[in-house]
């Protein structure tokens, strides 16, 4: 084989991508059970495109789950089969998914886990997430003032993890030494289905609602069907959580049961997989938590955080 040869073929096999190591980062993710993970899962599947179009050398593979247990044996096969270098997850749950976490770390596999932190710390070399202290924080704060600091009040909490305890641990301090009363607080999975049906329990045994904190938009829709069946919508409003499009647009139009809405955007995948792919096309260091913050929405600034176009 002649020389002039040998370098055609090689420049061939580089131009296919067979040419060179791909590092393979791998994506495990809640698959679209809702409003918010279905935002994930687009913003996941925008990034993989933009990313692998802009670093050849990188390889996204993306795996969405329906339960923990699921989610855990997609970690194993990352690993195994895919090979991956580094991991991007977002835990389902928390304490299911620490220790298959941690077995990936023990790897000498680069990990970094988004929003639904762990339950042992240390184990992540990145840890991305929305401000969820201030998520609890600006929303007592809001219910505080538009309530005079007294009144009753009912909490939807989400799916039983880190992140949740965040938000409802905030919440409950900022509303400690006033008047508010919180009638009782049961988890609603971030799910609009189960919404519904704990806001029909607290209204059948709560004839006195003053505000309802439902953290997460999808919760929050569950919450106003059941208000609107009870035929109960004027006697209180709500408060989620997440900038769901739908929600924003009620804040825009001076919804009374809507009055605002605190920011947590499903598109932080992005910023995670982002961050992730530096570590390997850069010499930036990047280790450590990057917080995004969580405004509130109101009518005044509420056009900025509305995108009708996205799944969101």
């Amino acid at each position: 084989m002649t020389r002039k040869v040998r370098i055609l073929l090689a420049t061939l096999v580089l131009a296919t991508g067979f040419g060179f190591a791909q590092t393979v980062i791998g994506v495990s993710i809640p698959a679209a059970t809702h409003g918010w993970t279905g935002g994930v899962n687009w913003w996941a599947a925008e990034t993989k495109a933009r990313l692998e179009a802009a670093y050849p050398s990188l390889q996204f593979v993306i795996s969405t789950a329906g339960s923990a247990a699921e989610q855990a044996n997609d970690l194993e096969d990352l690993v195994a089969i895919h090979q991956i270098d580094a991991l991007v997850i977002l835990p389902f749950e928390s304490d299911p998914l620490t220790e298959p976490v941690a077995a990936v770390k023990d790897q000498g596999i680069f990990v970094t886990v988004v929003d639904r932190g762990l339950a042992r710390e240390g184990i992540e070399d990145v840890y991305v997430a929305g401000n969820n202290h201030a998520m609890g924080r600006v929303s007592a704060e809001y219910i505080i003032d538009r309530l005079g600091g007294e009144g009753n009040i009912v909490v939807l909490r989400g799916i039983p993890t880190v992140i949740d305890n965040q938000r409802v641990d905030a919440f409950m301090e900022e509303i400690e030494g006033t008047n508010i009363n919180v009638l009782d607080s049961r988890h609603a999975n971030w799910n609009r289905d189960d919404g519904f049906e704990v806001m029909q329990d607290f209204l059948t045994r709560f004839p006195e609602i003053d505000a309802v904190w439902a953290q997460d938009d999808d919760i929050a829709l569950g919450v106003i069907e059941a208000l609107a069946q009870a035929g109960r919508t004027d006697e209180m409003f709500v408060v989620g959580g997440a900038g769901m499009k739908e929600m924003i647009y009620r804040v825009m139009q001076g919804d009374d049961l809507v009055p605002v809405n605190v920011l947590y955007p499903p598109g932080m995948i992005a910023t995670a997989m982002e961050i992730t792919a530096l570590r390997f096309v850069s010499n930036i260091p990047i280790l450590g938590s990057y917080i995004l913050d969580s405004p509130l929405i109101t009518q005044e600034n509420a056009a900025d955080y509305y995108f009708p176009d996205s799944p969101f």
